[in-house]
């Protein structure tokens, strides 16, 4: 294989793992990489590793990853001794990725400081793409560190970028990213906008990966409305989507998000139990602001359930890890939740100490949502007349500011508990015109929610027998798929058997270059004459399956079997430099497996004729219902006449694979014999030798 023919087949390889199938593109990537023409141009190995990297990255194989990674950059430094444009590129792609790795690590100044390095180069090199690509995921660190407004200019950076050079994917991210930044603001219509941009944007470059993750976003919106069925629509799409790509990381975020939902509708084994699922991924691919996130939110269900100390356990456990990855946006939240639990164990002086805390923090990074719901929580603890700081005025100050603010963003279930609380105090102070009005509010709103829910529990009910529905189909239909995909990897070479699942009607395909080989039983018609029927296909299929053992140890293609003939190729459909030497072993220990074999009439050993040729062929899968790959040409005429024209026990080759194995350096002139010129049936006088083991 040349460099050309990879370089093409690495392309390939990247849009298989661009459009989610990332075991397959591995698949493909793992063979060409013991290619050794790749060592001539460390900058495609370079590539092949990142693209082998991200493939491992989105199975959540995050440790595995980061190593090939940076085996990648050392190729590309390495390839970079003039400095040329195309060798700084590759450098700044693969120190990227590395950064993104350490990222998905949620080690944030280690993935700041690859990111930075990276974007040196890229700016050096006046790469746009590079920039706006690397300017989204610094604007990802500084979304997860909390810092929205610097988030928001580099979301904005790497979208003016990506919209000026035409770059349709670079835009969808950088969308979703300013949709991310909305959401975390609370305001959730801007942030519905901008992720359905990005969701149409995804869909029509076929980007699986985008449209799940950004539909898991649209869920997380409708979750914010209480729009719990909604909600629940998205998360069960997204879910399988990301089931589909087996993509590790945004399946361990649907299922935790739909955990929460179970448990806003006290359903608590069920969120306990998608909780737990979300956990274990989380855990699995060392994402630890997802077990941290996760973790927190098994601590609230318990919380729910007046388990307070096993609760502030779970918020414990939690706050540590936030406080150790400096997430000030979970920080907060898990900082808020312990003012709860320790409200709740009456510890009101403790309480109104975090609850400070947690302000302080929602309110640096300006979420609107959870400002209002602190500022409710310090209002409630000062109209408790068991408190010892208890404060009335402190108290409607605090109470009015949250009902404003959930007035503002449009958080009913949030806004009519304010107006039953500011009814409760007003009426504790004897203002009752003002308690009564605000009681009018709140059971005028009540009803409204109540109603609300009520309606969406019972739509909930029947989306979930909906979907227990559409679940069984669905089972059926992959059990189906799976069996068929079993069926096509089992006749039909993998690489072949992806093509035809994924659609291809016609597969043909011309191999400059590659070899062939013939083997049948000596006497095979009078051993056969001898024995039962049983006995025969028994013996044959022994044989057969030592051969298939052989195969698949030296990564060949069996062909077919015609009778008591074994047809096998190297080099297709995955071109190899090796071919030749591959196959030269093979027939060498074909020989030496026949030892075990003797007739069971005489007990004389069962001997086979073997005939190799090296050349062009064409392949491709002829049949619509009982699939067959095969070969034709030149090439497989010659390797058919030197397995008739041989002799027991030995493998007859011809010039141009003797040439092949020669010029390989791994075969010297003690590993043939020289039958000199003979005339070939079909072909005319030809050269060939005997292949021994020397």
């Amino acid at each position: 294989m040349n460099i050309e023919e990879l370089t093409k087949l690495i392309e390939e390889a990247e849009e298989l793992n661009n459009k989610g199938n990332s075991v397959e593109a591995e698949s493909l990537i793992n063979k060409l990489l013991n290619e050794k023409i790749l060592d001539q141009d460390l900058l495609l190995k370079s590539k092949a590793l990142l693209i082998l990297s991200h493939t491992l990255w989105q199975q959540g194989k995050v440790k595995e990853s980061l190593s090939i990674a940076k085996q990648s950059l050392k190729y590309s430094i390495t390839s970079n001794t003039d400095n040329s444009i195309l060798a700084n590129k590759a450098e700044a792609k693969a120190l990227n990725t590395i950064g993104v790795l350490y990222d998905s690590l949620s080690n944030y100044p280690k993935a700041q400081e690859f990111y930075c390095r990276a974007l040196l180069l890229y700016e050096d090199i006046r790469d746009k793409r590079g920039i706006a690509i690397v300017a989204m995921n610094i604007g990802n660190v500084h979304l997860n560190l909390s810092e929205i407004p610097k988030a928001l200019e580099y979301y904005n950076r790497s979208l003016s970028l990506h919209e000026e050079i035409g770059n349709k994917l670079g835009v969808a991210d950088a969308t979703s990213g300013i949709g991310i930044v909305y959401f975390n603001l609370s305001e959730f219509s801007k942030a519905h906008e901008f992720f359905n941009s990005s969701l149409t944007l995804y869909k029509e470059i076929g980007n699986k990966l985008g449209v799940a993750n950004v539909t898991c976003f649209i869920g997380n919106v409708y979750y914010n409305f209480s729009d719990f069925t909604k909600a629940l629509e998205y998360y069960r799409l997204a879910l399988n989507l990301q089931e589909e790509i087996g993509n590790k990381f945004g399946l361990a975020n649907v299922i935790g998000s739909i955990g929460n939902i179970y448990g806003d509708l006290s359903d608590h084994s069920k969120a306990i139990e998608y909780q737990n699922r979300a956990l274990s991924l989380h855990e699995e691919i060392g994402d630890v602001t997802g077990v941290a996130r996760v973790t927190m939110n098994i601590g609230f269900i318990y919380s729910e359930l007046s388990d307070f100390h096993k609760a502030l356990e779970y918020y414990i456990r939690a706050l540590s890890m936030q406080e150790e990855i400096g997430n000030k946006n979970l920080i907060a939240a898990d900082i808020g939740h312990i003012g709860n639990i320790y409200y709740n164990l009456s510890n009101y002086s403790k309480a109104l100490e975090y609850y400070e805390r947690a302000l302080a923090l929602h309110e640096e990074f300006g979420d609107k949502k959870f400002v209002a719901v602190v500022t409710c929580y310090i209002g409630e603890l000062y109209t408790n007349q068991s408190f010892e700081n208890y404060n009335p005025v402190k108290a409607e100050e605090y109470l009015l500011k949250a009902a404003k603010l959930n007035s503002k963003i449009g958080t009913k279930d949030a806004l009519y508990k304010n107006y039953k609380s500011i009814s409760q105090l007003y009426e504790t102070l004897f203002r009752w015109e003002e308690a009564l009005n605000y009681f009018k509010l709140f059971h005028e709103l009540e009803k409204e929610v109540l109603s609300e829910e009520t309606k969406k529990k019972a739509e909930l009910f029947d989306i979930q027998r909906k979907q227990a529905d559409i679940d069984k189909q669905l089972a059926v239909e992959r059990a189906k798929h799976e069996a068929t995909e079993t069926l096509l990897h089992n006749v039909l070479p993998i690489s072949i058997a992806n093509r035809i699942i994924n659609g291809e009607n016609l597969i043909a395909e011309k191999l400059s270059n590659v070899s062939v080989l013939f083997a049948d039983i000596v006497n095979f018609t009078k051993l056969s004459q001898s024995i039962s029927p049983e006995q025969l296909v028994d013996g044959l299929d022994r044989i057969f399956t030592a051969f298939d053992l052989l195969a698949d140890k030296y990564n060949l293609e069996k062909i077919k079997t015609i009778g008591d003939a074994y047809m096998v190729v190297a080099g297709a459909p995955l071109p190899r430099n090796d071919h030749a030497q591959a196959m030269a072993n093979m027939a060498i220990d074909m020989i030496e497996a026949m030892k075990q074999f003797t007739s069971i009439t005489t007990g004389e050993p069962i001997q086979i004729r073997i005939g190799i040729h090296s050349g062009e062929v064409v392949a491709g899968v002829i049949g619509k219902k009982k699939f067959a790959y095969d070969l034709w040409g030149d090439a497989v005429n010659t390797a058919s006449r030197m397995e008739s024209h041989g002799e027991p026990n030995q493998i007859h080759i011809s010039q141009d694979f003797y040439n092949e194995l020669i010029s390989s350096n791994l075969f010297s002139i003690d590993n043939f014999i020289d039958r000199g010129k003979m005339e070939i049936k079909g072909k005319g006088v030809l050269k060939t030798y005997f292949l021994i083991k020397s």
